[in-house]
């Protein structure tokens, strides 16, 4: 087959499937499995596809269907106009996660903070963000896995020139030992019993499982945070979209801080809850 036969017959069978961008899904595939650029296909589309190639690709495509992420087969997800390295030991970091990191970058360059703590690192995606946004900052990034601090180790030597951030495998704030002027996390925030109820059985449940009411994270953070706070501090946290007013009754309880706000996505989904 040719590499538009195999392209069309791939989309096909995604668009049969209802997934969704299957054109984009199929090049994506096909690109990787081949070794060439999205670009390099529509160059070449009438090529003869190896045997092996076109069988592996087909494989893909059936993982795909059975809701495995393309990120992880391409190991590779865009996020912040950079491309971060993947697996299956992190969480794919989202667009919506964008909106967290340009609330950080914002606050920091606009009252100079310059020491930040990223809770629940992962892939790296949101130290590494900020890092490659704002000169002269000093991040620390945790998270309890060490597999995620290695995928983020990865991709912060590949996508910073100075790499100023100290990577801590740390549960929780049990190995940090110093304050920070922001402390910014998106932490594993769906409840227990409903994330059988997202397509993400891929996807590490570590970086999921919110606990029972989704708030058992949040809890450590807000109840704990304020010690690992300089003074005027601020903690930058991701929400889901129906946890405000539960993370603001929790601030609300705790007397070591002054306000809270919350911000919205592009959709108009509640998104980032700001804690000083």
């Amino acid at each position: 087959m040719t590499i538009k036969q195999v392209l069309l017959k791939g989309k096909e069978k995604l668009k049969e499937n209802d997934v969704e961008d299957e054109s984009l899904i199929s090049r994506l595939l096909l690109s990787k499995i081949l070794g060439i650029r999205k670009e390099e296909l529509i160059i070449n589309l009438e090529s003869e596809v190896d045997k092996e190639k076109e069988k592996q690709f087909f494989e893909g495509i059936e993982k795909i269907i059975l809701d495995y992420p393309i990120q992880y087969i391409t190991a590779h997800k865009e996020f912040m106009k950079m491309n971060f390295y993947v697996n299956e030991s992190v969480l794919i970091p989202r667009a919506d996660t964008e909106v967290l990191v340009e609330e950080v970058i914002k606050i920091c360059k606009e009252e100079n903070k310059k020491e930040i703590l990223d809770m629940c690192t992962g892939s790296g995606a949101i130290a590494i963000s900020i890092a490659k946004n704002l000169e002269n900052t000093n991040i620390t990034a945790v998270d309890i896995s060490k597999e995620a601090i290695g995928v983020a180790r990865i991709n912060a030597k590949e996508l910073l020139k100075e790499n100023n951030i100290k990577f801590i495998k740390s549960n929780m704030f049990e190995n940090v030992d110093k304050k920070f002027d922001v402390i910014v996390s998106n932490p594993p925030y769906i409840k227990t019993k409903e994330i059988d109820e997202y397509k993400l059985k891929y996807e590490p449940r570590l970086a999921l499982d919110g606990g029972e009411d989704g708030l058992k994270f949040y809890k450590i953070i807000i109840n704990e945070g304020y010690k690992y706070l300089k003074t005027n501090g601020i903690i930058v946290l991701e929400i889901g979209y129906d946890q405000k007013e539960a993370l603001q009754k929790l601030v609300n309880e705790n007397n070591y801080y002054k306000e809270s706000y919350c911000i919205q996505d592009l959709c108009g989904n509640d998104r980032v809850i700001i804690i000083k």
